[in-house]
């Protein structure tokens, strides 16, 4: 049986348009020669995720998303994804979007819960959750550190304002001129250290021999305390007390007149006796000087010295 050119065109034209279709529905998550299970979930935002993003469950790809689209005015969308896998979870499990880092896309993953009896089924709607992603993450960490940073920079603004406003031109020459100032001192200092030095170094050997004869002091110190320590001192302080008390009894003695000590110093008569006898003695020299042959006379024939004769009173 032969076909015609346009019957063979028109059996081509159709494979491609069901291939075209075929095509076209498998790039959108739809695969008409598989049995899997299809559910929904509806959220307000879906944070970037597009159809034919992977479905996980426990990291583990299960399908994907077929549809995106607006639920209806209120402008929720509702997410039709497709799950392959037979695996059994609950109607209450979570599809949870998550992902989205700088260079890969969202994904959408199930949260699975293990309640019997309540076992989801193609065409329910599970409930959704969006994760935050690696943007939002660092938005967040970063938020607090940008109002940080802002008011530092509110800070430092008025800090420098405050600070042009105090270093006026006045107060920029005063500033220079304390510099200026202590530069001078600085110089002043180091010229006073390097005398010091000079005057360190040619006294050396002086500062030596003093330091020397400063140990030697030291260690004649240290010698006479050592023999200090070994004196008796309570034997002198015995000593010492015993004398005071003897000079304190002759004091006494002498205050109250008893023995011939006291006598002389207390007893005026013989103070006068003393005297008259001190004149006594006084005549008698003069009169030996007046007449000394009187008392010492050399003679051969054994003259009479003569008599005696008192003194004048003018000599006395």
């Amino acid at each position: 049986m032969k076909y015609t050119k346009e019957v063979k065109t028109a059996l081509l034209a159709l494979v491609a348009i069901l291939l075209f279709i075929f095509g076209y529905s498998f790039l959108k998550g739809k695969n008409w020669f598989d049995s899997s299970r299809t559910f929904y979930v509806v959220y307000n935002d879906v944070e970037g995720l597009t159809p034919s993003s992977p479905v996980t469950i426990n990291g583990l790809e299960v399908g994907n998303v077929s549809s995106i689209g607006f639920l209806d005015t209120s402008g929720k969308l509702l997410v039709t994804f497709s799950v392959e896998n037979d695996f059994p979870f609950s109607k209450n499990s979570i599809a949870q979007v998550y992902g989205g880092g700088l260079i890969g896309g969202k994904s959408l993953a199930i949260l699975p819960e293990y309640e019997q009896g309540n076992l989801a089924k193609s065409g329910d709607t599970l409930q959704g959750e969006i994760e935050e992603g690696l943007l939002e993450l660092v938005n967040e960490r970063l938020t607090p550190l940008q109002e940080k940073v802002e008011k530092v920079i509110v800070s430092t603004d008025s800090l420098i304002n405050a600070f042009n406003q105090v270093m006026d031109e006045e107060a920029r020459k005063d500033l220079r001129k304390s510099f200026k100032d202590l530069s001078l001192t600085v110089a002043s200092l180091k010229s006073t250290a390097q005398s010091a030095d000079n005057i360190f170094s040619e006294n050396a050997p002086k500062l030596k021999r003093t330091f020397t004869n400063l140990d030697e002091m030291s260690t004649n110190l240290n010698n006479i305390s050592d023999t200090i320590s070994k004196v008796n001192i309570k034997k002198m302080t015995n000593d010492l007390e015993q004398a005071v008390a003897n000079f304190e009894d002759v004091t006494n003695k002498l205050t109250n007149g008893e023995g011939t000590a006291a006598k002389l110093i207390n007893d005026p008569t013989v103070y006068n006796n003393l005297e008259r006898a001190t004149n006594q003695l006084d005549e008698l020299i003069q009169d030996v000087k007046l007449n000394p042959k009187r008392y010492v006379h050399f003679s051969i024939f054994g003259k009479n010295p003569g008599p005696y004769s008192p003194p004048k009173d003018s000599l006395k």
